[in-house]
């Protein structure tokens, strides 16, 4: 596969592997089986994988670490701090965000046993945390780069202002946050464009839309209620029916490509900066297979310029959470 580079000179497949779902936040899974499949993810040229320690919570983490401790030296692992403990010690999005000096170190020590790593190659915020001052969070972290625990730092769903003060601190090497052809906020936001002055990459979660943009939900598609799609806004049968139009246009121009949407939907989203790299979660050996055909896929200025003015005239239905 082909290669990019994010900040800091970090160089990663086009292409990374969003793991939550392989333990979290959808119908459970064999765990041989998913060791199997991220095998098989490296063979196809993937190198960069993306977990977090809330995602079970610990479980994701201890799977991706077992199934690629065998490839230490050839992969990137990303994962991620920032949660509020419960009283049982794990972390809880439902408690609100936590990135203290004391959490963030404790998340290191335990996420560098649970991944199997002498350092995690990329440690993000997970969530702004309103009550630290990303001054105290970028520290902390270049603190532990420089005791050589962490590779490169790096946020998510953070703002253009919080991304800069802290890049001031402890250079950024990419923000993670959702991005895609039906949800293009780092374009208005200002986000797009600090990352390309500051030479910072971005890493785009959520890039098929939860699935959405893959063609293969409709208004019929019923979801487990182990599924987040489950209480998503987008997902109710009016939202699904109302955002086909998005899926036709990608359908259209997969039609004039020999694409399917899925691969125009990522297609897209690399060309529009070379030092982006999307992480679409995947399951299945044939979702990745077919993930990778986009790296293949370009589009000329014309077609992109065409692609923006089709899109200028939609408007999704629905919150995104």
């Amino acid at each position: 596969m082909q290669k990019r580079l994010l900040g800091n000179g970090l160089e990663v497949s086009a292409l990374g592997l969003g793991c939550m779902r392989m333990s979290f936040g959808d119908r459970p899974t064999e765990k041989q089986e998913m060791i199997s499949f991220l095998h098989q993810a490296v063979e196809r040229g993937v190198t960069f994988f993306d977990t977090a320690e809330v995602y079970g919570p610990f479980t994701n983490e201890e799977l991706v670490g077992e199934a690629l401790e065998p490839f230490k030296g050839r992969v990137v692992i990303a994962t991620k701090f920032g949660f509020e403990p419960g009283p049982d010690g794990r972390p809880s999005p439902q408690k609100g965000p936590n990135s203290r000096p004391e959490r963030i170190r404790r998340v290191a020590e335990e996420s560098l046993t649970r991944l199997r790593v002498d350092a995690l190659d990329l440690f993000y915020q997970h969530r702004p945390d309103p009550q630290v001052p990303i001054e105290d969070v970028a520290g902390t972290v270049k603190e532990l780069i420089q005791e050589g625990k962490v590779r490169h730092f790096g946020l998510s769903e953070s703002d253009a202002n919080t991304i800069r003060r802290a890049h001031a601190v402890q250079p950024v090497t990419a923000i993670q946050s959702e991005y895609s052809i039906w949800w293009r906020a780092p374009e208005e936001n200002g986000v797009l464009a600090v990352c390309e002055e500051l030479g910072i990459g971005f890493v785009p979660y959520s890039p098929l839309g939860r699935g959405y943009l893959t063609g293969t939900i409709d208004q019929n598609t019923t979801f487990d209620p182990s599924d987040i799609r489950s209480r998503n806004p987008r997902f109710t049968p009016e939202a699904i029916q109302a955002n086909q139009v998005v899926v036709d246009l990608l359908a259209r121009i997969g039609r004039q490509k020999g694409a399917t949407p899925a691969q125009v939907a990522l297609a897209w989203l690399l060309a529009q900066k070379p030092w982006i790299v999307p992480i679409p979660g995947s399951r299945r050996l044939s979702r990745l297979d077919e993930n990778k055909g986009a790296v293949n896929l370009t589009f000329s200025p014309n077609e992109l310029r065409h692609i923006h003015q089709a899109l200028s005239k939609i408007t999704v239905l629905g919150d995104r959470y």
